[in-house]
């Protein structure tokens, strides 16, 4: 018997020995990433599975050739963390790994082609455009501002077509913010999401599948200090005061609860997500967006719906990476 952790599924024992977690990267997330490998390679360590924690750089495959782990654990946020491309990768090396296949990650990641998705299987999406830098410059920036204003209306909300961590997104509270909020977001991608900004009360519902079929974690309310839940608000403690369970009606969090599974169902996402929703004034549950590779951080939402879910963050974490190991 090895000094690694024994599970039991369907009559399947999977004896996890070795971890290989992933963090850090190339992309503007890497801070985060690196705390978030941290605290999942803490985690399994305490469990007594042994863990490596390196990054995905230069040298990563000749070393994962040269002592293969059983199962990769992607804490990776950002390009290549969650568009897929290291997902792919791992599948040519015959790796198991935790979440999402390349293909469900790809779709996820672009977030107005995740909007379309969902919204068609019945989701609430704000209304919005997707629009390429180059559109602004060929068409004339003042006009095509003055179409989406005329359209959309204000506020308005523009963030990137990909990535997360709120870099690049910004409110729009006037028609002269918008020109801002667009350099700001163009720094970022090349596609800027430009949406209505619904007002309400911002919630994170986290999705685990531990084997039983994908549940809801308790939702989690967000009130960020400043009223906007940008990369300082997520990252500083005592900046961002969260309730959870979130302070929402039985109706509403199952609605919440409901709205985060089908997201994950219909992106084809695997063993972990988390889905961002709004609950406007109406009471009606809105989609904002997915992430396959949720922030583990102490400030990250995830885990504190783990821990009120009555749930252990290191077992969860071991779950997670054994399920990867059966099903590789």
């Amino acid at each position: 018997m090895t000094n690694g952790a024994e599970h039991r599924e369907g009559g399947t024992v999977a004896d996890l020995d070795r971890v290989l977690v992933l963090a850090g990267g190339m992309s503007p997330e890497h801070e985060v990433s690196v705390l978030s490998g941290r605290r999942v390679a803490e985690a399994l360590r305490r469990l007594g599975v042994e863990v490596q924690l390196a990054d995905a750089g230069a040298g990563l495959l000749d070393a994962i050739a040269a002592d293969p782990p059983q199962v990769v654990f992607p804490v990776l946020h950002g390009a290549a963390g969650e568009d897929g491309s290291i997902r792919e990768i791992l599948d040519l090396a015959g790796l198991p790994y935790v979440g999402a296949p390349p293909q469900a990650c790809r779709i996820a990641f672009a977030k107005p082609i995740a909007k379309t998705i969902v919204a068609g299987r019945g989701l609430d999406v704000p209304r919005g455009v997707a629009l390429p830098k180059s559109a602004f410059h060929d068409l004339g920036a003042p006009a095509v501002m003055a179409r989406i204003l005329d359209t959309l209306g204000l506020p308005l909300f523009v963030k990137p077509d990909q990535g997360g961590s709120a870099f690049g997104a910004a409110p729009v509270e006037t028609a002269e913010d918008l020109s801002a909020a667009l350099v700001g977001c163009f720094a970022y991608s090349d596609t800027a999401l430009i949406e209505e900004r619904v007002e309400g009360t911002e919630i994170s519902v986290g999705v685990l599948d531990l084997g039983e079929g994908p549940f809801a974690l308790p939702a989690v309310e967000i009130v960020p200090d400043g009223g906007v839940y940008d990369y300082s608000a997520r990252y500083t403690a005592g900046r961002t005061e969260f309730f959870c369970p979130a302070r929402l009606d039985d109706e509403v969090a199952s609605a919440a609860a409901d709205a985060a599974i089908t997201a994950h169902l219909a992106l084809g996402l695997r063993d972990l997500s988390r889905t961002d929703l709004i609950v406007d004034r109406d009471g009606r549950v809105r989609f904002l967006e997915v992430n396959v590779a949720p922030g583990m951080t102490r400030t990250s939402t995830l885990p504190l719906a783990v821990e009120a879910a009555g749930l252990d963050f290191g077992v969860v974490c071991r779950d997670l990476a054994q399920r990867a190991l059966l099903r590789g």
